[in-house]
């Protein structure tokens, strides 16, 4: 303790002297050209900033082509707009295979790995997404009435973390397509998911048009792909063309409700170009290409922090276009008038 003591008092009586000293020896020491600056302290470099690679995961209902269309589009329209695949932004692709409690298990999945942003493709994984997340933003594409499947508070303002693009169909358009190939055709039958909102939304806009347009609608709710064939084959004589709606779960079964309507010689109207690509006669509808391009448009201003999705408004296709497939006209033994080969923006051969 004494020791402590006397160091602390030759230290109260050196250090005002010490600090004299330092100052007149400073005086002392200075270079003759004093008058020039010190040099700048060199500065260390900043470490470059590494831009964060963003992380998106992508679910869809089913896999078939309309949707796989909207995912592609979607992917590659958003590296048109700075976000390239594997560089500014990686994809975790799944697929519910159909299944709802599979679209909410990926949901949650996609929740707890803090993925920058959710595309949905088709009403139930929009749902799902939906349902497990108000704070990643959500993109839909390929939903038929976003406000009906409880996404989004109304078409013009979402007000929620949720918006996207609508695939709604012009059904009385695709209807007319009935009378023009079959002109004495009445009815008609529609086969769809009893589980999708979507579906039952089409069949509703259906029946709303049937009487202006001579049709009476004969409809067959299913739960699984394995009833669509026993679907079709129970309207066999009740019917004189088949509505094939954008219900995921039929279109993916495409190819049961053709081969009754080829083997019956019953013409089949789809309500989007994938499946007339797959042997439907005729569409009037949109792209769904372009679709998921759009919904990346409307993605890349969320990302790029210029746009919420709780203000921008659902969108839709404008631009639709008549598309034919004359191969499945022969199978189903339907002649098309001239008249609407002429106005087609598109027509299959095979």
């Amino acid at each position: 303790m004494k020791k402590r003591k006397s160091m602390h008092l030759v230290q109260k009586i050196l250090c005002p002297l010490l600090l004299l000293s330092v100052a007149a020896c400073g005086q002392q020491s200075a270079p003759a050209n004093n008058s020039a600056q010190p040099a700048p302290a060199a500065e260390t470099p900043a470490p470059a900033q590494e831009t964060k690679q963003l992380k998106i995961g992508v679910v869809q209902i089913v896999e078939h082509p309309a949707l796989d269309a909207a995912r592609d589009g979607f992917i590659s329209q958003l590296a048109k707009n700075g976000f390239e695949e594997g560089k500014q932004v990686v994809y975790d692709k799944q697929s519910a295979q159909g299944n709802m409690d599979t679209a909410i298990q990926i949901a949650q999945k996609f929740n707890s790995d803090k993925v920058d942003m959710i595309l949905a493709i088709a009403t139930p994984t929009a749902q799902a997404a939906a349902q497990t997340t108000s704070d990643i933003p959500i993109l839909f594409t390929a939903v038929t009435d976003p406000v009906e499947a409880g996404l989004v508070k109304s078409m013009e303002k979402p007000e929620g973390n949720v918006t996207g693009t609508s695939d709604m169909n012009p059904v009385e358009e695709q209807l007319k397509l009935v009378k023009e190939l079959k002109p004495e055709a009445k009815t008609v039958g529609i086969i769809y998911s009893s589980g999708e909102v979507n579906s039952k939304v089409q069949v509703d806009a259906a029946k709303a048009v049937s009487d202006k347009l001579g049709l009476a609608i004969h409809e067959a709710a299913v739960t699984s792909p394995t009833e669509v064939k026993q679907a079709a084959e129970s309207m066999v004589g009740k019917v004189d063309a088949f509505y094939v709606p954008t219900d995921n779960l039929v279109v993916s079964s495409i190819s049961a409700v053709l081969g009754v309507a080829e083997s019956q010689k019953i013409p089949v109207i789809a309500g989007e170009e994938n499946s007339v690509k797959s042997g439907a006669i005729a569409t009037y509808g949109i792209d769904y290409t372009k679709l998921g391009e759009q919904t990346a448009d409307m993605a890349a201003k969320i990302l790029k922090g210029e746009a919420k999705p709780a203000d921008m408004p659902v969108e839709t296709q404008a631009d639709m276009k008549l598309v034919i497939n004359k191969k499945a006209a022969e199978k189903m033994g339907v002649t098309i008038p001239q008249a609407m080969l002429d106005r087609a923006g598109e027509v299959f051969e095979q």
